[in-house]
């Protein structure tokens, strides 16, 4: 009977535990019981072991269908391959090599042989009109960038010099350490993982092989784009160290407000007060539109505050496509202020002639509140 301990116990998990919470219980464990953080500790090294060899199978579905089916037996006398601390080869490098960068900060530091480091990516915030977005428009824009210092050509190196290799890491960038069982990569600490060191450093660049400029670059803005649209211009951020790549330059747009418009994705919202009398009569007016022209809407008699008119097709542009959104206008009924002595006399006679089939909404209402308090007269 095999004494070994049950995966699922090894890596602190349930027998229905997913893919994500697998991976989860491993790294944590891992990186509790890993050797380097218990130097010396013979068991952290055991638990160590049975923590991969845990995880080797449970992360594979056939073989976890196998375990829960046999339990250790399905990987005994060469049963499926995959058990009894044979997870040490591709599989073990494939597991720990996030690890390693939890572990270490190893992230991002390999291939970087010859010092050649990616520039970083540059962000710009630039705010546009409504009708800048409808029409779309090229702008020109003046940045504050890095570029490859023209004197060392990007190589940090004194005219008529150049970098040498680490003598630390021979210029490889990082420096291989026996750990136990398995070999760990460090980061050289001599060149910082850039293989190369520079002895005589350009007094232009002071040996960064990049020097700090003013760009001016021109955006194409296309018609349509939203508030937060980005923008991506490759290669046009900060130059890259020693002769690398340069980063890109991201511009994030964003949309001024409108006196008169309110965007809701293609389509635009705007609000008209009338009077009281074209609503209770009806008539037209005219607004404006975002492609500064004019289109008249109509009012019907006994239109009601808030009601909404739709235009078809005078909103925005769909980014990208030959689509354009609608444009809808609100209507609120403006109630008279600082009327006359003559005006309040019309009015109130007017209130006197009216009933409930000029006002049904408020008849109704009433109604019902007569209703409710058990006030309304019998029939």
């Amino acid at each position: 009977m095999s004494t070994k301990r049950c995966y699922y116990e090894t890596l602190e998990v349930d027998r229905n535990a997913d893919e994500s919470k697998l991976k989860a219980a491993f790294r944590k464990l891992a990186m509790k019981w890993h050797p380097d953080r218990n130097p010396g500790d013979a068991t952290s090294e055991i638990r160590f072991k049975e923590i991969n060899e845990a995880y080797e199978v449970l992360k594979d579905g056939d073989k976890r269908a196998a375990y829960d089916r046999f339990g250790h037996a399905a990987f005994e006398h060469g049963g499926m391959g995959g058990g009894g601390g044979a997870g040490f080869g591709a599989g073990f490098a494939s597991s720990f090599s996030d690890i390693f960068e939890d572990l270490f900060g190893m992230a991002g530091q390999r291939g970087r042989g010859g010092g050649r480091e990616r520039g970083a990516d540059l962000r710009y915030n630039m705010e546009i009109s409504l009708e800048e977005a409808f029409q779309g428009r090229t702008a020109q824009i003046e940045i504050p960038v890095s570029v490859t210092c023209e004197s060392c050509s990007g190589t940090g190196a004194k005219a008529g010099t150049k970098p040498k290799n680490c003598a630390m890491c021979g210029g490889a960038g990082r420096i291989r350490q026996a750990q136990g069982f398995f070999t760990l990569e460090r980061t050289c600490p001599g060149c910082q993982g850039r293989g190369q060191m520079i002895e005589d450093p350009c007094p232009s660049c002071n040996g960064s092989g990049r020097v700090s400029r003013e760009r001016s670059l021109s955006v194409n803005i296309p018609a349509g784009v939203e508030d937060g649209t980005r923008i991506r211009l490759a290669g046009e951020g900060e130059a890259g160290i020693r002769g690398g790549p340069p980063g890109d330059l991201y511009i994030f747009l964003s949309l001024a407000s409108h006196e008169f418009f309110q965007r809701d994705g293609a389509d635009l919202h705007c609000r008209v007060p009338i009077s009281m009398v074209t609503a209770a009569l009806g008539g037209e007016f005219e607004v404006p539109t975002i492609d500064k022209s004019k289109t008249k809407v109509k009012v019907p008699s006994g239109t009601q505050s808030g009601r909404r008119f739709r235009i078809a097709s005078k909103g925005m542009p769909v980014l990208r496509s030959r689509q354009t959104g609608d444009m809808y206008v609100q209507v609120v009924v403006e109630t008279p202020q600082n009327l006359t002595k003559k005006q309040q006399d019309l009015l109130a006679e007017f209130e006197k002639l009216s009933s409930g089939a000029t006002q049904p909404e408020a008849a109704g209402f009433f109604t019902k509140v007569k209703d409710f308090f058990g006030t309304r007269a019998s029939p």
